[in-house]
């Protein structure tokens, strides 16, 4: 008897899957009373057998052969939550193993186009040069920045923040959250009147606004984002400091001037290589003054044994190209390594699954204006992008480190107080 399409889902994930899979061969699987899960074509099919796992699937959800009832695209953590934790493939027989073989042998097997925002392949992406050379980078950057201002403003919020917020309390809002995480790196930074502060990867110059507003330092800012550069210096001339403020559209290795009193490097990690990192963290210990301060943000994994991201993922096909990430071990360990002394770690892991549940609930209440300024298929890379990541922060499979560091002297003296508070107190 020939197989069908459900049968072969209940072989692979069991028929208590917690989907009810209605096939375009007629056929159904799993559990008939689960999220009903629409796979409408053989195209479908051929996404999936062609790349396992997360890729096939955001290909044939992309290109609208895989539909699930009652999807909010702009906030689909509940059905990622169930795909995460529901599809996972059982032990197969040798049986199993046979007559799935020659249900894929009669599916006509190929790989179908692929959507047009998927990006190409790490090897072809040779044509940029090699992964973290300027030009590559610029373009990494560039696929993932500079979709849109007006796209990101109706994201990410007022405060115009990509990156982990902290939040003082379970009910304080996205903004709350993000103007107290700015205010803990510049407590952990000691930034006071008169100093002046280097951030590389500055997004949108949030925290180069804050740092000058607030703690009367004069920063500049740098970033690989044409699109970031200009909105930020915009924000900072319309905001009146422009005396004391600066966001650069510039290779943070383009940075000449030394002697800061302070750097931060807030989500730019991610983007270095981890080959990289000594040179990153040393470059960065030269723009420093002696006891001057490093505070370093990052997406890191929970372990130091599988660096880089998977080539063929959903995440550096379709949102971060060249992206890699390491555990805090490999990342404290390159800043010792290149003469800083760590004098505080911290991990906000549950932060960023909170945030990234802002972020969302942001895209679905704006869903058809990010649509008509992105387009359908980049915003719904970002559902599932932001609702992904949630899902990943919340079972402890990425986190995010800030580790505080040092230039300390060769007699020893490091800039710190012999107990230092860093928690802001007027939230």
């Amino acid at each position: 008897m020939t197989m069908t399409v459900g049968a072969a889902f209940d072989r692979i994930f069991g028929a208590d899957a917690p989907f009810h899979l209605v096939a375009f061969d007629g056929s159904t699987g799993g559990t008939p009373s689960g999220r009903v899960m629409r796979l409408k074509s053989a195209r479908g099919l051929n996404y999936l057998l062609t790349s396992p796992g997360e890729l096939g699937l955001a290909r044939a959800y992309l290109m609208g052969d895989l539909e699930f009832d009652g999807l909010d695209e702009g906030d689909p953590y509940e059905v990622m939550r169930l795909v995460d934790g529901g599809l996972v493939p059982r032990r197969l027989t040798p049986r199993d193993i046979a007559e799935l073989a020659a249900f894929v042998g009669r599916s006509g097997l190929h790989v179908p186009e692929l959507p047009a925002v998927e990006t190409p392949s790490p090897l072809r992406r040779l044509s940029h040069g090699l992964r973290h050379a300027r030009e590559r980078d610029a373009e990494a950057i560039h696929h993932h920045y500079d979709v849109s201002n007006e796209f990101y403003e109706l994201v990410l919020g007022p405060s115009m923040t990509y990156t982990c917020a902290c939040y003082p309390a379970d009910a304080s809002t996205l903004e709350d959250a993000q103007a107290y995480k700015y205010d803990l790196v510049a407590r952990k930074l000691g930034l006071e009147p008169g100093m002046r502060l280097l951030d590389v990867g500055c997004g949108w110059g949030g925290m180069v606004r804050h740092a000058v507003q607030h703690y009367g330092v004069t920063a500049l800012g740098v970033t690989l984002s044409k699109e970031q550069a200009s909105w930020a210096q915009a924000r900072i001339e319309a905001e009146g400091l422009g005396d004391r403020a600066e966001v650069r559209h510039a290779d943070y290795r383009d940075v000449s001037e030394r002697g800061f009193d302070a750097v931060s490097s807030i989500g730019l990690t991610e983007h270095i290589g981890v080959k990289n990192y000594p040179a990153y963290f040393r470059f960065l210990r030269e723009r420093l003054r002696d006891e001057g301060r490093l505070l370093n943000h990052c997406i890191t994994r929970p372990d130091n044994q599988h660096a880089g991201l998977p080539p063929r993922g959903f995440i550096n096909r379709y949102v971060f190209p060249d992206g890699e990430l390491t555990g805090s071990g490999d990342i404290v360990r390159a800043m010792e390594d290149e003469g800083f002394e760590v004098r505080h770690h911290e991990n906000l892991r549950e932060h960023y699954a909170k945030t990234l549940a802002g972020w969302n609930t942001n895209l679905s209440k704006n869903w058809d204006d990010c649509v008509a300024i992105a387009g359908v298929d980049t915003a719904r890379v970002w559902g599932l992008y932001l609702a992904g990541s949630r899902v990943a922060f919340e079972r402890n499979e990425i986190q995010l480190h800030q580790v505080l560091a040092s230039r300390t002297t060769r007699e020893g003296a490091s800039g710190f107080p012999l107990r230092p508070r860093y928690e802001p107190s007027d939230f």
